[in-house]
């Protein structure tokens, strides 16, 4: 008999997969419309998706198959315009909007990093003010880069633009003048550069950043170092190691009143090299089991 593996996140039966079951939806949006260096984030959410079906069920920390005490619901792709990114845009937050109205945790696949900035938009119409967390190489904080408002070096000004609430980023080793700037004039803003977090230096001010309140936690591939995750547009040295990322990921939990939704961004597969694309599945996988472990009765 020859077995088939569901085409969904971590290749879950039915029975730890339907939408009236799961406490986790996960929303992929392959979404590029503006990479500027290499391309090929639009075919990340589906190498997540595939390399998970890979990914062993059970978790040592936990001592369990987390993922089947609760259950992953994998939705359809969001398909957008990528030639209109303003109604991309307004296309992927009201399906954000209508995913977070579940009731569920929303874990997002991307796509380019300016998905983000829609997610947002979305989360915020339905949970309103949160603070953002995140883990990211680029500081993404421009107005607007080649044009766009909307390119993945604005997503986190499109962020605040929100108005949700602030800021923290974390491993940022890469950012042009103006994005420094922003940075130390911007009491919105606070920022742990590469250096900071292999230092620790991050730890009390992530605590007190997040406590009490949501968070909606995003994850740039490219904000761990580029040995475990080289499939990236723009990769840099100097990244966050495995075990500094899930000790964001475990205080942030922790402290937190809730996390809304978490994301992970930027993956650009590198044909026949599966590593970075196990890596990331299995990253999504971790920080869904961490969030739930703690806070899996906040959700339906």
């Amino acid at each position: 008999m020859t077995h088939t593996t569901p085409d969904n996140f971590l290749g879950l039966d039915q029975q730890y997969s339907t939408l009236e079951t799961s406490k986790v939806v996960v929303l992929p949006i392959p979404f590029e419309a503006t990479v500027s260096y290499g391309g090929g984030t639009v075919n990340g959410p589906t190498a997540i998706i595939e390399a998970s079906q890979q990914v062993e069920f059970y978790d040592r920390e936990f001592d369990t198959e987390p993922a089947k005490n609760w259950g992953v619901h994998t939705l359809p792709s969001v398909e957008v315009n990528d030639q209109d990114p303003d109604s991309a845009m307004q296309s992927i937050a009201k399906a954000v909007e209508s995913t977070a109205r579940l009731g569920k945790l929303v874990c997002v696949l991307g796509g380019e990093h300016s998905v983000s900035g829609a997610v947002a938009q979305g989360l915020h119409a339905v949970h309103g003010d949160f603070v953002t967390v995140q883990i990211d190489a680029h500081a993404d904080l421009r107005d607007q880069y080649e044009g766009s408002k909307h390119s993945h070096a604005c997503a986190m000004h499109r962020i605040l633009d929100v108005g949700a609430g602030d800021l923290l980023q974390l491993g940022i080793r890469s950012l042009d003048i103006s994005e420094a700037h922003m940075i130390k004039t911007n009491p919105r803003i606070t920022t742990f550069y590469s250096e900071n977090v292999h230092d620790g230096l991050h730890l009390q001010a992530l605590r007190d950043f997040v406590r009490g309140k949501q968070v909606y936690f995003t994850i740039d591939i490219d904000g761990l170092d580029v040995g475990l995750v080289p499939a990236t547009g723009t990769p840099e040295p100097d990244g966050l190691t495995w075990r500094e990322v899930l000790e964001i990921t475990r205080i942030l939990v922790q402290e937190s009143a809730k996390v809304v939704a978490f994301d992970i961004m930027e993956l650009a597969p590198i044909e026949n090299l599966h590593s970075p694309n196990f890596v990331s599945a299995k990253l999504t996988y971790k920080v869904m089991s961490i969030i739930m472990a703690k806070q899996a009765d906040l959700w339906q």
